[in-house]
């Protein structure tokens, strides 16, 4: 992009001087880097910069090369920064974001400057977890959710995650052909979710990957907030807790993680003093969860047919909310 990146840091730290140290990771498609720069004479001593920079041509890892996909994909990180300038410093030290320095646009071009949370404490990475870990994480996500009940995401998604059915058209078309009846019954799923009194913003990709844990893994934070808006919370719950286990230990421990969920978010908005009804809350969150669950499923049965979590555990859940909404409809 045309900005110097090196001149930016400085300007903005008051470092004297400032050097690339490695990228992280590259974004999704191609879309450009994550990048770590350490700093000279100033604190912190490392920052991070999240550099968008679209390609000329995509190069999606599974085919999906479309307009739709590109706008998206740019509509994204316009809500990122959306996020980081108006919404991430509501956040507390429960729910764990990096502060942004600065944002900066150029044309599609954009950069992020944060937080190294390396630096901040939270270095590990995991790609299994424990069940205090996943507590963490499911607490992480209560309180998030409790913070921002009834917020109206001006600025955001209007409707959170990457797999909205507005947003997922060609992976709706595709569906037609893998699963008639979920196909049929998406529209019916979306409404379900939308129709909950209880709204607020979900993180929207809110898998395992996307969270930074403290060496004794006891707290967390999170990080990649492109397609958060809002939303029902079970949507964030359900596709974690899908990113970490296999179906045998989802259908094993739903109780216990759904019940640590909830206890969390009481918590949580106990302390906030809302005066929201946590019962009605858990009872009807409770009732949406294998609904939220269905709705990812109905996206990936679209997107990636053969994908690892198809599993007997979506299918069965899929199955019942489908029985469920043909009961209502009758």
């Amino acid at each position: 992009m045309g900005l110097e990146v090196d001149k930016w840091i400085c300007e903005v730290t008051g470092a004297t001087r400032c050097r690339e140290l490695g990228v992280l990771q590259s974004l999704w498609s191609g879309y450009g880097s994550i990048l770590r720069y350490g700093l000279e004479g100033t604190d912190p001593s490392s920052v991070i910069v999240k550099h968008v920079s679209p390609p000329n041509a995509a190069n999606h890892p599974r085919g999906w090369n479309t307009d739709i996909s590109h706008e998206r994909k740019l509509k994204s990180y316009q809500v990122e920064s959306a996020w980081y300038q108006n919404y991430a410093g509501r956040c507390g030290s429960g729910s764990r974001v990096p502060e942004c320095m600065a944002v900066e646009r150029q044309g599609e071009e954009v950069a992020l400057l944060l937080e190294d949370l390396d630096a901040a404490g939270y270095d590990q990475r995991r790609s299994r977890v424990s069940p205090s870990e996943l507590s963490a994480c499911l607490t992480w996500l209560a309180q998030f959710h409790a913070n921002f009940l009834g917020s109206s995401a001006e600025g955001l998604w209007g409707c959170g995650t990457y797999w909205h059915l507005d947003t997922r058209p060609d992976e709706l078309k595709r569906l037609a052909t893998e699963d008639r009846g979920l196909w049929e019954a998406a529209g019916a799923i979306d409404a379900k979710l939308k129709q909950s009194p209880f709204q607020t913003l979900v993180h929207g990709d809110a898998k395992l990957a996307n969270f930074c844990f403290s060496p004794d893994g006891a707290s967390v934070a999170a990080v990649d907030f492109q397609y958060v808006g809002r939303g029902c919370g079970m949507k964030d719950v359900a596709y974690f807790i899908g990113s970490c286990l296999g179906d045998a230990e989802c259908e094993r421990q739903e109780h216990t993680l759904l019940n640590s969920y909830f206890d969390a978010l009481r918590a949580a908005v106990a302390e906030k003093e809302s005066g929201v009804d946590v019962d009605a809350l858990e009872a009807d969150w409770r009732k949406l969860y294998p609904v939220a669950w269905t709705d990812f499923h109905r996206f990936l049965k679209g997107w990636s047919p053969g994908h690892w979590k198809i599993n007997d555990y979506s299918e069965r859940l899929s199955r019942e909310v489908l029985a469920q909404l043909e009961g209502e409809g009758s």
